[in-house]
């Protein structure tokens, strides 16, 4: 299942090779008055350790042996409002929330959809709506609207995921009333599923929609975005319970959309569709 809503990190790649530029794009000073508000235990350590499961492109992955992508960014302009250092480190997904509870880990920003039931556990800070895409060649493509045009189509997709799932379903629903088959075409990682687009194997991709987004941004115009997301949610930044963080963060991270460095950062990566106009405290919608 895709991480957004199973925990398990979708590797992402593209046939072409992955450039990330540097820098959130725009400079950001501490704001002394929600400096303030940080709780004593947390500014007297100094740096704020951020959990990250790096292999989500272009949320969080490794380049250059860092751990880059949107997280990664916003988490940087984030601790520079609040005027610490936060450091972010790679761990593997489902380490993370464990890792919160125990102390190893201040934050985690790991694409983590905010859900009632991890609410129980951890409190979350909304920053980013996340769905389900699709993607077809630029030229010669497909064209859809939702999971219901996919009858008679060839869908590409990663095993394992979400995506995998919903369009073998939309498949029973489309033989059921009598319409052509989806043939779903699974393959091992992402760019196995973006290369039988590119060769005409498969007229069309899915795949969370930064991760649909950034996949056609990488593609030189050899990919494009058809349709509409559906199944959208908020990512969430996940913070020990009730350790006083969630209101800095969640007010740092309305400044730094008041200031626009939030919609930079977002575009620098291709996923501003994803922007939220006001990051809630525990904003789950199930």
């Amino acid at each position: 299942m895709s991480r957004r809503l199973a925990g398990v990190a979708l590797v992402v790649a593209v046939a072409l090779s992955l450039v990330a530029a540097g820098g959130a794009g725009a400079s950001v000073r501490k704001d002394p008055k929600l400096a303030a508000e940080v709780p004593s235990s947390i500014a007297s350590k100094g740096t704020v350790t951020v959990a990250s499961d790096a292999t989500y492109a272009p949320m969080e992955f490794i380049k250059g042996g860092a751990v880059v992508g949107v997280d990664a960014d916003l988490a940087q302009a984030i601790g520079g409002v609040l005027g610490l250092n936060f450091k972010v480190v790679n761990a593997t997904f489902d380490t993370i929330i464990p890792g919160l509870k125990s102390g190893k880990y201040d934050l985690g920003m790991s694409s983590f959809t905010d859900t009632k039931a991890r609410q129980k556990v951890v409190d979350f800070v909304t920053y980013f709506s996340a769905g389900t895409s699709f993607y077809t060649k630029a030229s010669g493509g497909t064209t859809v609207n939702g999971l219901a045009d996919l009858c008679g189509k060839t869908v590409s997709v990663e095993n394992g995921t979400t995506e995998q799932t919903d369009a073998t379903a939309q498949g029973g629903k489309c033989k059921k009333a009598g319409k052509g088959a989806v043939t779903v075409s699974a393959f091992p990682d992402q760019n196995a599923a973006n290369l039988a687009i590119a060769s005409g194997r498969a007229q069309l991709g899915m795949a969370d929609s930064p991760v649909a987004a950034y996949i056609v941004k990488q593609s030189n115009g050899q990919f494009k975005l058809v349709g509409k997301s559906y199944g959208t949610a908020p990512y969430g930044i996940a913070i020990p319970k009730g350790n006083g963080m969630a209101k800095p963060i969640q007010d740092a991270l309305k400044e730094l959309i008041k200031n626009g460095t939030y919609k930079k950062i977002l575009a620098k990566w291709g996923v501003q569709d994803g922007a939220l106009s006001n990051p809630t405290i525990n904003g789950a919608l199930s």
